[in-house]
């Protein structure tokens, strides 16, 4: 029988626990046989102490025996997947999927919703007309099988060991434990079946990771629970100080995946799809090299290979392609530009939020989602401006919410009379 105030009294004087120990804990919690308080103590002790590889590790095998997992070995071809720690705009997966699985990779991939100032893959795929992200484990491998790409939401079936503990984390401000948040992410993507995973850990002001230092120990730890199990795995560490791409908000963000997978996008947006693409196809062996994985990932765009299956995708799970019906929102404001020079910064932590009020994210669970609204940033930085001209604009319901939104897109912005150096988009590449 465990003996649970005992592993939090150990824990919490910093000893460590054996694998045995922490696999037995949180599966007892899986199944009712502790309470909530207790695994609530345990996380408070984790939070401040933290875990060895070795227990994160035992942590993430426990919530992935929780549950049903899910079986892509039948595919003749290793699938790839790949998750984004959170930010704004970020709509890349969307755009990924058709172009690698237009260059021979399924793309398998279960998302989440959005919170807080971050959007979801789920919210964007829903501002689709008809588009369905449930489906069932056996449709979502038929549908890779045939058509090479789907993204779908988690069913509750897969790690519901991760939920519960997910559901303390979030009342109990501990959230912040780099071995918590490496473990959910890695058991939910060990349990989903793809033996390629690229892992982007944004880094910034409109990303959970403030600090390159803090980016780079969740990707080690990532790495290594990857690695533990299997899996290749790499890990792309990404700025998030502005916005990716123009669009931040559901519809708006459809229309720039579009426009990418036209080859018309924004250049950082498809930056970062033919640099996930190419590190994708290398690393599950379509490719010799990135370099070799970045050339067929451009032809996949530039032959519209990868626009036709973007469109087969969407039918599939039962929306309609056509930019056309995507829903608008009825009203629209300029943000002018205050004086003239170069855009210096756009803070995406602002951006978000404000698109957050405009009803484009939640900041509860069960908040519902404005697809018509959102930003488009005109200008984003080093871009040159002159007095009056567009920065940004605002889509919104209604005038007073626009209003408000022009105000807090305005604030988001900081220029000055020369043009700042070049930002990178990536900032290192780490593998197993």
């Amino acid at each position: 029988m465990i003996r649970v105030p005992e592993l939090i009294r150990r824990k919490r004087e910093g000893e460590e626990l054996g694998s045995e120990e922490i696999f037995e804990l949180i599966l007892a919690h899986a199944r009712d046989e502790i309470p909530d308080y207790q695994l609530a103590a345990f996380l408070m002790a984790v939070l401040f102490r933290g875990l060895s590889r070795a227990e994160t590790a035992a942590l993430t095998d426990a919530m992935v025996a929780s549950g049903a997992t899910v079986d892509l070995t039948g595919l003749g071809r290793p699938a790839v997947d790949k998750h984004s720690t959170g930010g704004v705009g970020d709509k890349t997966s969307i755009a990924l999927g058709p172009v690698v699985a237009a260059c021979g990779a399924p793309f398998a991939k279960m998302s989440g919703r959005g919170l807080g100032h971050t959007g979801g893959t789920l919210d964007k795929l829903e501002a689709i007309p008809g588009f369905t992200v449930t489906l069932a484990r056996s449709e979502f491998v038929s549908q890779v099988s045939d058509i090479g790409v789907a993204i779908v939401g988690q069913t509750p079936d897969l790690v519901p060991a991760d939920a519960r503990l997910y559901a303390l984390r979030d009342v109990t401000a501990t959230v912040e434990s780099t071995s918590l948040i490496a473990a959910s992410i890695m058991s939910k993507k060990i349990a989903a079946g793809a033996s390629t995973i690229l892992l982007d850990v944004k880094v910034g002001a409109g990303a959970f990771m403030r600090t390159v230092e803090n980016a780079r120990e969740l990707a080690e730890t990532m790495l290594d629970l990857g690695t533990r199990a299997g899996r290749s795995v790499a890990c792309a560490l990404t700025t998030m100080e502005q916005p990716l791409g123009r669009a931040v908000g559901n519809a708006l963000e459809i229309r720039e995946v579009i426009d990418t997978l036209s080859g018309e996008g924004p250049t950082d947006l498809i930056e970062l799809v033919l640099s996930c693409a190419a590190h994708l196809l290398a690393m599950s062996g379509l490719a010799a090299s990135v370099e070799e994985g970045r050339e067929r990932a451009l032809a996949a765009v530039s032959s519209g290979e990868a626009l036709r299956l973007y469109e087969t995708w969407i039918a599939r799970q039962g929306g309609d392609p056509s930019p056309d019906v995507l829903p608008e929102a009825p009203v629209r404001r300029l943000v002018a530009a205050p004086a003239g020079g170069y855009v210096a910064s756009l803070d995406a932590l602002a951006i978000g939020e404000a698109s957050v009020r405009l009803g484009a994210g939640r900041l509860a669970k069960d908040d519902p989602i404005d697809h018509a609204t959102g930003i488009v940033c005109l200008r984003k930085h080093g871009d040159p401006v002159e007095l009056g001209e567009p920065l940004a604009e605002v889509h919104a319901r209604d005038k007073s919410a626009a209003e408000e939104a022009q105000r807090a897109v305005a604030c988001a912005y900081r220029l000055q009379d020369d043009r700042p150096a070049p930002q990178p988009l990536t900032l290192q590449v780490l593998s197993g």
